[in-house]
């Protein structure tokens, strides 16, 4: 009985890694016969000033709805249309200034053809992702997204499977050269995923920091009294320096603790932190976090500086708060 599980986990992990090995295989041959027509494309679709309408049956219609999304994501008005039903009403989402990228491995899908006549018809642009140049989609296409004809990974039914990983993937590499060739930023990419852990990973200083009156600030000629009122009253465990309005310092919780037998006739500037690290609006949440607990010392707090002045402080409770820890 053992050997038997044995040699049946054996045979399982042998039909994964082929099934792997073939579409490596494929995906290598792929990127290895990527061509001017690729850049074509993007530069079609970084013109565009309609829409990127995705189409195809069965299990291309399914990688087209995910290259869509992709798309959709990463600041490329895209959307997904079922080839039957533009058939029947739909086709009216597409628009002139539109391009239409059909998927189909054999450029032979009778449901595409209705789809193909409008884009003749209406002179709209139309991208083939095919492994048939020669198919009725390759033939008719305006440009052409070649797949190797590479074996299915399922030999004895021949179930899209490589064919399907490549889709998958060309339509990546599409999305990110296109992303690329816009100036796509991470703060753009922010904009279309406000929600969940990605959201929060995108989330920049300033949208997490407090401000205003909430700031525990100090003219650097106050007394140490005063300084330890404003850090009780504000509650972020800080004080920021202030002189002639520009931001010189700071203390902290455990500046006092170290300092608290000379309490509270010493001066702020005898022992307060000159220059300390600061970060910028702009900055990403996540890496200014990474700056707050990656060195040696590791720090509560950061103010937030803009043309010498504090303008908002981050709190590692903060960070916390927006999922990033």
């Amino acid at each position: 009985m053992f050997h038997d599980k044995a040699r049946s986990m054996n045979d399982h992990i042998k039909a994964a890694r082929r099934v792997l090995h073939i579409e490596t295989q494929a995906l290598i041959t792929l990127s290895d016969n990527l061509s001017e027509g690729f850049s074509d494309v993007v530069e079609t679709l970084k013109a565009l000033k309609g829409r990127i309408v995705l189409t195809g049956v069965g299990k291309s219609g399914h990688v087209a709805r995910k290259i869509a999304a992709t798309l959709a994501s990463t600041g490329s008005s895209s959307l997904y249309i079922h080839p039957t039903e533009a058939s029947h009403g739909d086709m009216g989402m597409i628009a002139e200034e539109d391009a239409v990228i059909a998927l189909s491995r054999s450029g032979e899908t009778t449901e595409l053809a209705d789809v193909i006549g409008y884009c003749r018809r209406f002179s709209i642009p139309l991208i083939a992702m095919t492994a048939q140049a020669d198919s009725a989609l390759g033939r008719a296409a305006n440009h052409l997204l070649l797949l190797p004809d590479a074996p299915e990974a399922c030999a004895e039914t021949r179930a899209p499977t490589t064919s399907t990983t490549l889709q998958i993937a060309l339509g990546d590499a599409l999305s990110v050269a296109l992303l690329e060739a816009k100036g796509f930023t991470a703060s753009d990419f922010k904009t279309y995923h406000p929600g969940g852990a990605l959201g929060a990973s995108l989330a920049t200083v300033g949208d997490l920091m407090h401000k205003g009156e909430a700031l525990p600030l100090i003219d650097q000629d106050a007394s140490m009294d005063d300084v330890l009122a404003i850090m009780s009253h504000k509650g972020f465990g800080c004080a920021g320096i202030t002189q002639g309005g520009n931001f010189v310092g700071m203390i902290t919780d455990g500046d006092v603790r170290r300092n608290i037998a000379l309490m509270p006739d010493v001066s702020i500037a005898a022992i307060m932190t000159s220059n300390p690290r600061t970060a910028r609006t702009d900055e990403l949440a996540a890496d200014v976090l990474r700056r707050m607990t990656g060195g040696e010392q590791k720090i509560m707090q950061m103010f937030v500086v803009e043309n010498d002045r504090a303008i908002g402080l981050v709190h590692l409770h903060d960070f916390l708060r927006a999922g990033l820890i």
